[in-house]
């Protein structure tokens, strides 16, 4: 922050003209021009939260972003590990140096902005609304899940194992149902996901005032045929892009922005600076950012499919609900690090066995008050197993401390 806004801080320097004589000594003041000094820069981070933020997930390899829903402000953004920038004022030892780089949680990395991760699960509320506004998948329509679908000689597994049975919109993500949503897929196509996908904040530059910032990445046919040099999209591409896998990347952070967009329906952005000068920067109401552009009643579904996840029993994170007084709304996601093959299917290998390297990442992402919409929140766990088991938790933390 202090690298963008470095004129606006830095101010401007005065002038002294002197006269001296042959040996230096001055003699008398001719003229002065007065300095301006800097402008404070008021930033969005709420210290305590920020702090409370990096406690709750120092002990694991992660990313936690904590925004203000109604106008983008970033209340906290943690990545642990991390490190303390203060060595480098004197010079970083070879031997520090080589620690940072032979870590494998990459303390040197701002997981919450640069970090980029399949977002599973998390990702099937946006393939939801991109059905919806098609008007390829009615919220009423129900999907027989067996517990995977065929294509070709190819099977596109369910997380449960026996399925799921009959579901419709909002069964689909309060369970966390694969094949409802390989099908949801296959009729909308990967383009239209692509699009829905940008105007939630994936795959797009944020425009946020840090440098690193990545931008990620939601592929369309166009992307597959420039990068394979011309072999086409399959469709079993677009089934595995359904459930938030595949070629998709995005950020802690533009999982956050895409929570902040689904809880109030607005194209806010995330940012890091209040007010220059006393002067606001962005807008700080709602009514600043234009609206997102998809139907209130197809929003209306998946934000109380969202709260069912939650607040009702059988959803992916009722584990984690936070009170009948305060509820929130989320959405656990879990993304595979390597393929599981079919003998791992039929031993029933258990990620607790594996090395930490090799289990999936845990993901959630919520809003709350599920009424009244204030805060949204991203939490990754990397290798953390299950975003119900790990990264939930982080997020109720977080969340019930705001």
């Amino acid at each position: 922050i202090e690298r963008v806004h470095d004129r606006v801080l830095r101010g401007r320097a005065g002038a002294i003209q002197l006269e001296v004589n042959a040996v230096g000594r001055v003699i008398r003041e001719l003229a002065r021009q007065e300095g301006t000094p800097g402008q404070d820069v008021t930033l969005t981070i709420d210290e305590p939260l920020q702090r409370f933020a990096m406690q709750r997930i120092a002990s694991d390899s992660a990313a936690a972003v904590l925004m203000d829903a109604r106008n983008g402000e970033i209340l906290a953004l943690a990545s642990s590990p991390s490190f303390d920038p203060s060595v480098f004022n004197s010079g970083v030892s070879q031997a520090q140096w080589q620690a940072w780089m032979a870590n494998r949680r990459k303390p040197l990395n701002n997981k919450a902005i640069s970090g980029l991760y399949a977002p599973g699960s998390t990702f099937k509320m946006v393939v939801a609304l991109a059905a919806m506004e098609a008007n390829v998948l009615g919220p009423n329509e129900r999907i027989t899940c067996t517990g995977y679908v065929e294509l070709g000689d190819t099977r596109f597994h369910c997380w449960k194992k026996e399925g799921h049975g009959g579901v419709d919109l909002r069964q689909a993500l309060k369970f966390s149902c694969d094949c409802y949503f390989y099908e949801a897929a296959r009729r909308v196509g990967i383009d239209r996901i692509s699009s829905m996908s940008n105007r939630f904040g994936l795959g797009v530059d944020l425009g946020i005032e840090l440098p690193g910032t990545r931008t990620g990445l939601v592929p369309t046919r166009a992307w597959r045929l420039a990068q394979s040099g011309g072999i086409p999209w399959q469709q079993g591409d677009t089934l595995v892009h359904g459930i938030g896998q595949g070629f998709t990347q995005v950020t802690p952070l533009q999982l956050a922005t895409m929570t902040a967009r689904l809880a109030t329906g607005r194209q806010v952005k995330p940012h890091l600076t209040r007010a220059v000068g006393g002067t606001i920067q962005r807008g700080d109401r709602p009514e600043h950012w234009p609206m997102i552009g998809v139907a209130d009643r197809n929003l209306r579904i998946v934000r109380e499919a969202m709260s069912a996840v939650v607040n009702e029993q059988g959803g992916t994170a009722y584990a984690s609900r936070l009170s009948d007084r305060q509820m929130m709304a989320g959405k656990t996601g879990t993304t595979q690090v390597r393929r599981i093959s079919m003998a791992d299917r039929e031993r029933g290998v258990r990620q607790e066995s594996l090395p930490w390297e090799y289990r999936h990442h845990a993901l959630f992402v919520c809003y709350a008050p599920v009424e009244n919409p204030v805060y949204a929140c991203a939490v990754l766990i990397e290798h953390g197993i299950g975003g119900a088991l790990t990264a939930a938790p982080v997020a109720k933390d977080i969340m019930t401390e705001a």
